[in-house]
């Protein structure tokens, strides 16, 4: 039998919780249940799924004090954080029931039977159908908002599709408690048996990826086990969707302009954007691109004194810490790399990382300081043209978003727009791009290491990665679903035309 996993408290080493391992034949279970409820999960239409939504975020609500108190023991996020976190994970839940009400995101199609220049056409109506089962897999870094009752699971519910959820090792006790509010929430409404479900353990992960009845994935975590989970995949005879946020360095440009008009006001926003969660966002800026000259070296000067007044964070994990470490080692280690200043030394025990900002010269950037470093710290490029500026920017990964800081009638802008572009899912002006908001018009995606550039992962169309189109041709109205038929309530394209 498999040891028991623990959660430990990354200040201390304390552990927190325990779970056992989940069996082979309990995942085929848990997966064979969730393949049972999935045709009336669906037929229950979206007013249903709409209520079990709302009666996800009242359960998570209910459970707010104990949910807070123990996520500061398993992850170290302070009380504010997580507060903040769980208020948005519940809004995250509301924002899907009214999305699935507006139907709009079935992109209902009709084309009555008519002739056409192809001759006499049929009756064809074509919606956005559930596609079955969904492996949810919890993110380290955000214990709620992308974990067992976060994006990936609300938008997969409403939807229409079960999910299963494997549990993060990191916040055993944090898992367990929020999938509690969500099968009392489906018991609330009288739900299939089999909507959610859950597993802990890599091994489990990894039957679950396997198993022929679940057909989409959503992950957040790092590049190794994201490829890990990929491999799987690909090794199903039955291939399925697979939707992964990776990793991200989110390249911040400053321009001369920019540097010149308000270098404290960009560097303090910086370093808030840099360390804020122990720099452990996915949208953290981890390397920024300041000019060469006397006002990018007061940009600078400013950042390195508020990182040297930064307290060390405690980090999500030890692995997380001990990378952390030797990634940001290695970046000093490399040719023409030196470091600006380090925040407060971390104490002895628990799982802690001081705040770093390191320098390069445009010149020696290479795709070897390149990487993701997941933690508080940031690397400057300076570069001195846009030439050179360019040239850097070749040696970058694509990432979720890019940052441009400009000044008003700044003649970069528009070179600056078409050098970032073709690398980010999100370009963010004059702003920071840690924080990223619930809403119709987010994009929280991008070309790889984001696993499928065409969708998102945060925002009312991350609905989409979990529907496929299905044509009905002909068909009697009895078996049309209602938002097919003439008189639906919902957004419809009737012979090409929108209709409200």
């Amino acid at each position: 039998m498999n040891a028991q996993i623990t959660s430990t408290d990354p200040r201390t080493g304390a552990p927190v919780a325990e779970a056992a391992p989940t069996s082979p034949v309990e995942v085929r279970r848990i997966t064979a249940a969730a393949a049972a409820a999935a045709p009336e999960l669906d037929r229950r239409g979206r007013a249903f799924r709409a209520r079990l939504l709302r009666a996800v975020a009242a359960r998570l609500e209910e459970r707010r004090d104990a949910i807070v108190a123990l996520g500061q023991r398993e992850t170290g996020l302070p009380e504010a954080r997580l507060n903040g976190e769980l208020t948005r994970t519940a809004y995250q839940a509301e924002f899907f029931a009214s999305v699935i009400e507006d139907g709009g995101y079935l992109e209902a199609t009709i084309d009555h039977a008519a002739d056409t220049p192809m001759g006499p056409g049929p009756d064809l109506r074509r919606l956005l159908i559930p596609l079955g089962p969904v492996a949810v897999f919890g993110a380290s870094n955000f214990p709620l908002a992308f974990s067992v009752p976060g994006g990936d699971t609300v938008s997969a519910l409403a939807a229409g599709n079960p999910v299963i959820v494997k549990a993060h090792d990191s916040h055993l006790g944090l898992s367990q408690l929020s999938y509690e509010a969500l099968v009392q929430a489906c018991a609330d409404v009288d739900a299939p048996e089999g909507t959610v479900g859950i597993v802990f353990g890599t091994e489990a992960g990894a039957a679950l990826v396997a198993d022929p009845a679940v057909k989409a994935v959503g992950f957040t975590g790092s590049l190794t086990g994201g490829k890990a989970l990929l491999d799987i995949i690909n090794g199903r005879p039955e291939p399925i969707p697979f939707y992964g946020e990776l990793a991200s360095v989110n390249p911040l440009v400053v321009s001369a302009a920019a540097a010149a008009e308000r270098p404290e006001a960009i560097a303090s926003g910086l370093v808030a954007s840099v360390t804020g969660s122990g720099g452990q966002l996915c949208t953290k800026p981890g390397i920024v691109f300041v000019p060469k000259g006397t006002e990018g070296d007061k940009l600078l000067g400013a950042a390195a004194a508020l990182i040297t007044e930064t307290a060390a964070h405690p980090l999500l994990n030890a692995r997380i810490a001990e990378s952390y470490r030797a990634i940001a080692d290695s970046y000093t280690a490399a040719p023409g790399v030196k470091e600006l200043a380090v925040g407060a030394a971390a104490p002895q025990e628990g799982s802690f990382g001081s705040p770093r900002l390191l320098e390069v010269d445009a010149a020696d950037f290479t795709p070897a300081v390149a990487e993701e470093c997941f933690g508080p710290s940031a690397i400057a490029v300076r570069y001195g043209d846009a030439a050179e500026l360019a040239r850097a920017f070749a040696a970058l990964p694509a990432s979720l978003t890019a940052t441009l800081h400009t000044a008003e009638g700044d003649p970069d802008l528009d070179a600056l727009v078409a050098l970032v572009t073709p690398l980010a899912g999100r370009l963010v002006f004059d702003q920071f791009p840690t924080g990223v908001l619930v809403s119709w018009a987010q994009h929280h995606g991008g070309p790889w290491p984001s696993t499928n550039t065409l969708h998102t992962s945060v925002g009312a169309t991350a609905i989409r990665r979990f529907l496929r189109p299905m044509t009905w041709q002909n068909a009697p109205e009895s078996v049309l679903p209602p938002e097919l038929r003439d008189d639906a309530a919902v957004p419809q394209r009737v012979d090409g035309r929108l209709r409200p």
